[in-house]
Order: structure tokens, then C-alpha cells, then sequence
């Protein structure tokens, strides 16, 4: 059928008269401050556009809005009593566009795409949005995190997913946080997919919690908990770390399925175990001070903060059943390194090394040795004593035939 066929038609149609929810093509007559007079074309028939049936814009002046002439496409309302032919009849603009705009968007719903829309004004609870029709933007799907002032957001355009529409009950719920959420996966999979557990980057902190910081690495968020921020305690974030700051971070975890990273500041920097030891290395000879005893041993300080073991086996040549009948704490005691574990952060020490079981000449060489270097040297090599573990433990094996 050609378009001329379908025109005639339609003016056919409307010369027959008008229904209640028809879409008819209406001339501007005349404008008044609070409607619009139309007729419909080719029918004979008038009725009035109210202003709020035109715009829900209340600053807008209808004399420069429209003009006696303007054509328009307008919803059928309802019929107005009067004692004209034909009656009279309400038209409404803004109601027909709603329902165009409905079926854009429920195809846009099904098809899963994202919409624009402009914040119109904030309700209880959450936005109106107009996106050519009203939609509901509830607070909690504003953002991923929690937004307390909504006034920020009158005025702007954001970008939207429809979670749930039903043209029947003019109901359209409008969700950012859902946007949000598959645009953080996307880039956390980029992301991820060329990371590794135990590299180290260069971040920026993108805010503070009190419970740690969240580190922008390549444009996703990682977590640095307050215990990774530093080997010292941490009251707060906020009083070693600002927004913004550049930070240097190791990647200490990354799970795909809650799409998180685990970041850390301070395993990026030496601990205060490898600084203490960074000088200390196996059958080195030094005094310490003992801190605490224990069943199976003695714990004596290597450096500030830092303690190693001395087994109960490794304390005398002599059988010791408990460290305290010999050891007190607080003593200054002469100990031999004999094992340095990083990974476990452990120090095993021995006295009895310390004081070789030899001829008291070489024996007071090596003390007085020393006493002498100490004050110079922390730590001291003690290669000069002519003992290795196996020549003790060799000793203890004759002493027991």
C-alpha cells in the first residue's frame, strides 16, 4: 500500500471521530497561560492540551513554547462535558511521549543496554531521572559505595541500567551501581589477567577506610589492610596515608571469583627482621641479653626487637633440665648463629658453641677476642674458633661411650 494510501487512511479515520487513547495529529490554535486549544486536523474536532499535560517543566512559559499553527502529536485523554458536537477532549503530549519512550526502553531492557538520562530532582530515598519518561534511581544503586547527599547529582547526565520496568504502573527502577559493577569486572579481568602474586607496582590511594586504604593499580581498586601498611602499628590510615599519594605495592593475593585484590605496602620495604640481620650470618659470635625463658629454651635479643632461640640442648655441654636453673632473664650471655631462616623469621642461636669445649688457652683467646671487637663490631665472625657443629656433636657422641 502506498504512503499516500496509509495518509488518506489515517484522515479517514479521524474525520470519523476520535477514541480515548488514540494517537491524533493536532494544530496549535490558540495559547493560554495555563493550556494549549487544539483541534484535530481533518476531524472537526477541538479540545485543550493542559500545561502539565505538556511539560512537567513549570518554569516553562507556554506563549514561547508553542505558536497558533505548531502541529503536534498528542494522546486522546478523555472527554471533557461541554455542549459542543462531538463533546470535547483532553489531549496530553507529555503522556504520549512516556509511552513511546517506554517501548524504546523495554527493548533497550531486554537487550540489556545502557541509557542516559538527566537527575531532575532528589526524592526520599533516592533520584528522579528523566529518561523520556520518569525513572527511579533508588540511593543504594547511586553507587557501589554508600552516597548520603544526593543533591550532588541534580542537574547531571549519567549513564544508567534498567533493572526493572512496567509500563502498566508507569514503574521504571534505574541503577548506576549496576554499571559500575560490570565496568569494575571488566577492568579488573584486564587487570588481573597481567598481574601475578608477588609483583611489586606503582600505585596512587584512592581513599581511606578505617579499616586500610584502596591503592588505584592500572585502574582497580586493591586493598591494602590496615596490617599491611606498615611493620609499625597503624592507629589509622589516614594518619600515614592521604588520597592521592603515590605508593609503591606488592600483590599479595587477587581473587578472580569476588574480583578482589590484596596489596601491601609495607612487604614492599625490608622488615625489621631483615634489617636486623642484614649483618648477621651463621656462626657469627656476639652477646645478648636474655629476654625470656621458656620449657624448651631461652629467647635472647639479636637486635632491637629482634629474638633468636637458644634450644635447651644447645645452652651447656652440661645436661640443663630447665633453661631457669641456669639462665635468668635480663643476663648477658656470649651466643654462637647457628641457622637464619627468613621465610620463617627465625634465629637459632647456641651458647654452648659460643664457648667451645677446648683447651682454656684457646678458649680465653677467643673471649677476650671479643670483648675487644664487640665494642667496634655488633656482630663478629668467630671462624677463628676451629669448631663446626659436627665437631661438637662429634664430642658429645665419645662422651656418651
Amino acid at each position: 500500500m502506498s504512503e499516500n494510501s496509509n495518509q488518506f487512511l489515517d484522515a479517514l479515520k479521524q474525520m470519523q471521530g476520535v477514541e480515548v487513547g488514540d494517537i491524533v495529529d493536532v494544530e496549535v490554535l490558540d495559547v493560554e497561560e495555563g493550556q494549549i486549544d487544539v483541534g484535530v486536523e481533518n476531524a472537526g474536532i477541538e479540545g485543550v492540551i493542559p500545561r502539565r499535560e505538556y511539560t512537567s517543566d513549570r518554569n516553562v512559559d507556554l506563549r514561547e513554547a508553542v505558536k497558533p499553527g505548531d502541529k503536534l502529536k498528542a494522546l486522546v485523554l478523555r472527554k471533557a462535558g461541554g455542549d459542543k458536537e462531538n463533546g470535547e477532549f483532553f489531549f496530553s503530549v507529555t503522556r504520549l511521549k512516556e509511552r513511546e519512550a517506554y517501548d524504546e526502553l523495554q527493548k533497550d531492557f531486554e537487550e540489556g543496554k545502557t541509557i542516559e538520562g538527566t537527575v531532575t530532582s532528589s526524592v526520599r530515598g533516592g533520584l528522579l531521572v528523566d529518561v523520556g519518561t520518569r525513572g527511579f534511581l533508588p540511593a543504594s544503586l547511586i553507587s557501589n559505595r554508600y552516597v548520603s547527599d544526593l543533591k550532588p547529582f541534580i542537574g547531571k547526565t549519567m549513564k544508567l541500567k534498567i533493572t526493572e520496568i512496567d509500563p502498566s504502573k508507569n514503574r521504571l527502577i534505574l541503577s548506576h551501581k549496576d554499571l559500575i559493577e560490570e565496568e569494575r569486572e571488566e577492568a579488573f579481568d584486564n587487570v588481573a589477567s597481567q598481574l601475578v602474586v608477588g609483583d611489586v607496582v606503582e600505585g596512587k590511594v584512592s581513599r581511606l577506610t578505617n579499616f586500610g586504604a584502596f591503592v588505584d593499580v592500572g585502574g582497580v581498586d586493591g586493598l591494602v589492610h590496615i596490617s599491611e601498611i606498615s611493620y609499625k602499628h597503624v592507629d589509622k590510615p589516614s594518619d600515614v596515608l592521604k588520597a592521592g599519594q603515590d605508593v609503591k605495592v606488592k600483590v599479595i593475593g587477587i581473587d578472580d571469583d569476588r574480583h578482589r585484590i590484596s596489596l601491601s605496602i609495607k612487604q614492599t620495604e625490608p622488615s625489621p627482621f631483615e634489617q636486623a640481620t642484614a649483618d648477621l650470618h651463621e656462626g657469627d659470635v656476639f652477646e645478648g641479653e636474655v629476654k625470656s625463658l621458656t620449657n624448651f629454651g631461652a629467647f635472647v635479643e639479636v637486635a632491637d626487637g629482634i629474638q633468636g632461640l637458644v634450644h635447651v640442648s644447645e645452652i651447656s655441654y652440661k645436661h640443663v633440665d630447665k633453661p631457669s636453673d641456669v639462665l635468668k632473664v635480663g643476663q648477658k650471655v656470649k651466643v654462637k648463629v647457628l641457622n637464619i631462616d627468613p621465610n620463617e623469621r627465625r634465629i637459632s642461636l647456641s651458647m654452648k658453641a659460643a664457648e667451645p669445649k677446648n683447651s682454656d688457652g684457646e678458649g680465653n683467646r677467643s673471649h677476650n677476642s671479643y670483648n675487644h671487637n664487640s665494642v667496634n663490631k655488633k656482630y663478629m665472625n668467630n671462624d677463628d674458633s676451629g669448631f663446626a657443629l659436627g665437631d661438637i656433636i662429634g664430642d658429645q657422641l665419645k662422651d656418651r661411650h
